[in-house]
């Protein structure tokens, strides 16, 4: 149901669009919005302004970052011998924060699932393949989710990508529930999972 104000309409529409967020959601929102003095209204549309702007993905790892390399795959303390390959930005959020995993990652953007017809050409596996031919590569850390595309993208890369060219593969070990996201994970869980990792 639409109010008398088209503006406000046009608001809560385009939070509603978010992920996760429903009709009352995006109304309590554009409602939080409004109440704002101009000034930080002003400020929060400039952030996403901004980050349109300047935010890309890192030429050689595909993490977000506002400079052509990231500063993870830029930090010449981090092992280049080891990547730990994800599925998203977040999940190399949810590895930092734990703060003991020293290699580098290459972000995924995606899953294989072939039920929504993504094939591994629409996910970042030939910028893996350009790393992995560098030859610094010895062990890949698979961290994708314990869903059903996780499993699929993980074994596909495992088996077409990884172990013909002789790296070491391991998989975390789950304490990670089965069909959750590693973003959920608490960092307890995430370097448990790490340090117990297997052999894939």
């Amino acid at each position: 149901m639409s109010s008398t104000v088209p503006s406000l309409d046009k608001l809560i529409e385009q939070f509603e669009k978010l992920p996760g967020i429903g009709r009352k959601s995006a109304q309590r929102m554009a409602f939080y919005v409004l109440s704002q003095p101009f000034e930080k209204a002003e400020q929060f549309a400039n952030a996403v302004v901004t980050a349109h702007k300047n935010i890309r993905r890192c030429s050689v790892c595909c993490n977000l970052s506002e400079t052509e390399i990231c500063p993870v795959c830029s930090d010449v303390m981090r092992d280049n011998s080891t990547i730990c390959i994800v599925e998203s930005p977040r999940d190399v959020m949810s590895f930092e924060r734990v703060g003991e995993y020293r290699g580098l990652y290459h972000v995924m953007h995606g899953l294989i699932s072939p039920l929504d017809n993504i094939g591994p050409d629409a996910i970042c596996i030939k910028e893996l393949v350009a790393r992995l031919d560098s030859g610094n590569v010895k062990e890949a850390i698979l961290a994708t989710g314990a869903t059903t595309e996780g499993e699929a993208t993980a074994i596909y890369i495992a088996n077409k990508i990884l172990k013909p060219r002789g790296i070491k593969v391991s998989r975390l070990s789950y304490g990670i529930p089965i069909g959750s996201n590693l973003e959920y994970a608490d960092e307890m869980t995430l370097l448990r999972a790490l340090k117990d990792r297997n052999e894939f």
